[in-house]
């Protein structure tokens, strides 16, 4: 299983940080190549809320599958009924809140999968995939403590 972690400090307090991080309605704001979002029918927030990703090229639907109320929350990535996007058999996206001294927040993302392609797909990808990461995490920590975009494909 691949999983493509990055860390840092956001210049924020918890809970600041959680009332950013539980409004799934941010995402275009700091995940590069988000054109938009949209939620499906449901819940906005905790276990069950699901939203839809608008991108150049398409769209990744995320299923909230863990909510864990002021530290963090688990996305399950897929296409509709047609599952995880491709290269993955399987997709996860983590974000976990930590406090920290001096009234700052650790912030924590990660993506796991299994990859189609097995070892040799996590060899040939693990790279790509971990500078993702952490582009989205440092799109996020200049968004949430400035408050401006960071996404020049979302225009919202």
């Amino acid at each position: 299983m691949l999983s493509a972690r990055h860390e840092l400090i956001l210049d924020l307090n918890p809970e600041a940080a959680w009332a950013r991080l539980r409004d799934l309605s941010l995402a275009p704001h700091y995940v590069p190549g988000l054109t938009g979002c949209e939620f499906h029918p449901g819940p906005r927030d905790g276990l069950g809320a699901s939203r839809r990703v608008l991108m150049k090229r398409g769209f990744l639907d995320e299923s909230v599958v863990e909510w864990r109320e002021g530290q963090g929350l688990v996305l399950r990535l897929h296409r509709a009924e047609q599952g995880p996007p491709f290269p993955f058999r399987e997709a996860s996206f983590r974000y976990a809140l930590h406090p920290e001294s001096g009234g700052r927040t650790r912030l924590s993302l990660s993506l796991d999968g299994d990859l189609r392609g097995g070892r040799f797909g996590e060899w040939l990808l693990a790279g790509a995939l971990k500078k993702t990461v952490a582009k989205i995490a440092v799109n996020l920590k200049a968004f949430y403590e400035t408050g401006k975009s960071q996404n020049p494909d979302y225009a919202g």
